[in-house]
């Protein structure tokens, strides 16, 4: 199961109708939303916030692509409608594991006051016919795409047999690590040009320029144990370049008015507000080779 896959054979099914793909996708829970074409776009559960803007990602012209934490394949499809030369989408957890039923358990963890035993994740609760790669699976079909789907698990996965890209994407995964350092130094080794990394991130405006990391692990960040880590800008931007990448660029950082600047103070004091101690946010960097 940590082995990479074959790569998927080119698309050979006749194309879709606009009713089939509008019957098809109804029956799927989807996390992205997804225009499958015939104006139809998938209802995906996720906040269009937490979306990368075009200012946000790099050219994927003619480049080849790693997409790490793919689910339904979002940006996967995105890159390759921009011409990537080659689209990967790599996944494992949520593509394999039975989520209603690990939910249960957490919700008994959390009932009797102890932390879940995690390795249960992938042993118990993954299920070999991996019902969370359905979306992906489905808007491959749907948008006739040569998007390569590997089952892997990039935290231990041989990243050697995965091999280079030119650009790797590591969207709203960093925080679910429990390793950040390690999973950096593995994105640095598949990446020959620019990492995009995307992540939950913590800002003090007492402490801005400080390199900080929160750590979690009974559930507190969005009530999901899988959170570990949230870091300041400027420790994300430490652990990039002690990952072994040279140049970090932040596309997204602080909300200005919480830099904990002199404006800032200013305006809180005359609205009559304490100056917020912390504050959570989603946070952008390009980390090159």
């Amino acid at each position: 199961m940590d082995s990479p896959s074959t790569r998927a054979s080119p698309q050979l099914t006749p194309p879709m109708t606009a009713e089939q793909i509008r019957a098809g996708a109804e029956a799927i829970y989807w996390y992205h939303s997804i225009d499958l074409g015939h104006d139809f776009v998938t209802k995906g559960a996720s906040t269009p916030e937490i979306r990368l803007t075009d200012d946000q990602l790099p050219d994927f012209d003619g480049r080849e692509v790693l997409d790490i934490g793919a689910w339904d394949g979002y940006y996967s499809f995105l890159a390759e409608r921009r011409g990537a030369a080659r689209v990967v989408a790599l996944d494992h957890y949520v593509w394999g594991v039975d989520i209603p039923a690990r939910n249960r358990y957490w919700q008994e963890c959390k009932d009797h006051g102890v932390l879940p035993d995690h390795s249960r994740d992938v042993g118990e609760f993954f299920d070999l016919d991996l019902p969370g790669r359905r979306g992906f699976d489905f808007a491959r079909r749907a948008l006739a795409s040569n998007v390569e789907p590997v089952l892997a698990d990039f935290a231990t996965t041989d990243i050697d047999a995965l091999g280079t890209f030119d650009v790797s994407l590591y969207l709203g995964v960093l925080y679910h690590m429990m390793e950040p350092l390690t999973c950096l130094q593995r994105l640095r080794a598949v990446t020959r040009e620019v990492a995009v990394i995307e992540t939950v991130a913590l800002h003090i405006p007492a402490f801005a320029g400080y390199g900080l990391l929160e750590f979690f692990a009974d559930g507190d960040l969005n009530s999901d144990f899988g959170n570990w880590y949230t870091p300041t800008i400027e420790g994300l931007r430490r652990l990039a370049l002690a990952a072994g990448f040279s140049r970090v660029e932040t596309v997204k950082g602080p909300p200005e008015l919480r830099s904990g600047n002199r404006l800032a103070r200013v305006l809180n004091t005359a609205a009559g507000r304490v100056p917020a101690l912390s504050t959570r946010y989603r946070a952008v960097i390009h980390a090159f080779v």
